[in-house]
């Protein structure tokens, strides 16, 4: 089932997604000399070229996605840099800088990244326009942990595992499905763990994912 809906989502998404790189392409080209007109589309070329990955990714899901070691300070920070650029001003955030260290893992980058980001997507709507979030990486004798904290709104503890079951959603929009698919990415194709590592209604919650040290 969970197969088939990827494959057949990101089936869906191929002909808008080209259609929108077409839009973008004829923006830059009748408004070549408007620099703000230009970075807004440099931005938006980025967010569909990711949507792009995606979306390949998903096509492909069933078959064992390709790992690459790669350095988890550095991969973090890329998420970072791109949902900071795309949260409200109010919100701060608290990452580790790229040269903190050199600890490898091996993920599938469009993956991994699509999971940080839908954990800070979820943590930026918890917060309600305004707040902060951390990042912590830090490892034990088998796995390498990474603590997404934010200060939003929390979970009741009696929710900590329900979160991750498909179709269960607090929002008003949606499936419900991110968390749960997050869930099987980190499990199924990474072989690790993620988890509510802590959670205060009115104070924010922390979520931990756990990779096998590369």
């Amino acid at each position: 089932v969970w197969a088939g809906m990827a494959k057949e989502t990101a089936h869906q998404l191929g002909t808008p997604i080209s259609a929108i790189m077409a839009w973008v392409e004829h923006l830059k080209m009748i408004r070549e000399e408007d620099e703000e007109v230009l970075m807004v589309a440099d931005e938006l070329e980025k967010d569909v070229s990711r949507l792009d990955l995606v979306a390949d990714r998903f096509s492909k899901i069933g078959s064992a996605p390709k790992l690459e070691s790669v350095n988890i300070y550095e991969e973090l920070d890329e998420c970072r840099t791109y949902m900071q650029k795309r949260a409200p001003r109010k919100v701060t955030f608290d990452f580790p800088p790229p040269g903190t260290g050199d600890i490898k893992v091996n993920i599938n980058k469009h993956l991994f990244d699509w999971v940080i980001e839908n954990l800070l997507r979820n943590a930026l709507d918890a917060m309600g326009g305004q707040g902060h979030i951390s990042a912590k990486i830090f490892a034990d004798d088998k796995y390498i942990n990474i603590d997404l904290s934010d200060t939003g709104k929390g979970i009741p503890a009696n929710k900590f595992k329900t979160i991750f079951k498909p179709g269960y959603t607090t929002k008003s929009r949606g499936w419900g499905l991110g968390l749960s698919l997050a869930k099987r990415i980190i499990e199924e194709y990474h072989s690790g763990k993620i988890f509510v590592k802590s959670s205060e209604e009115g104070k924010g919650s922390t979520f931990t994912i756990k990779l096998p040290k590369g």
